[in-house]
């Protein structure tokens, strides 16, 4: 499979490997639906701060990173089914939209200016304006540079 933006071909590879490792922030938004979610943030310490919506996350696994990364402006990228409500978790946001698609539903969730979409079981019962808590599963995100916009798993 391959990606196009604007003819050129940005990734190839199984639907899996795009899906799950996309190059840069256009693939991660263009593959999927709903897309990837891109928050725009830095690693301070070992937790993912993202400073405009005003929370921050404790972050290790899958997008391995060395120090160099630490304070260091970037996107973090994670997928709508990587994001779980769960009551005591760290984030706190409001539901802005509730799509129900049989087994599933697509959540909306607002934090300060920011929507976030969570894909949570169709049985979650929620009501928009409702507060929820939410976390991530850490080995799910996906680091991009926020200048370039490239996966550091592809930089180099």
């Amino acid at each position: 499979v391959g990606v196009l933006n604007h003819g050129r071909i940005v990734q190839t590879g199984t639907t899996y490997e795009i899906y799950n490792n996309p190059r840069d922030t256009y693939v991660a938004s263009f593959v999927g639906s709903p897309p990837m979610n891109l928050i725009d943030g830095k690693l301070v310490n070992g937790r993912a701060v993202m400073a405009p919506l005003n929370f921050e996350l404790p972050f290790a696994g899958g997008a391995r990173t060395s120090g160099e990364t630490d304070g260091r402006p970037l996107v973090f990228g994670i997928r709508p089914e990587d994001l779980y409500l769960q009551s005591g978790a760290p984030v706190e946001a409001r539901v802005h939209d509730v799509e129900n698609h049989g087994v599933e539903k697509i959540l909306t969730l607002r934090v300060g200016d920011a929507m976030l979409r969570a894909t949570v079981p169709a049985r979650t019962d929620v009501e928009i304006e409702q507060p929820v808590r939410f976390a991530w599963d850490p080995d799910k995100v996906v680091l991009f540079d926020k200048d370039t916009g490239i996966s550091l798993r592809h930089a180099g």
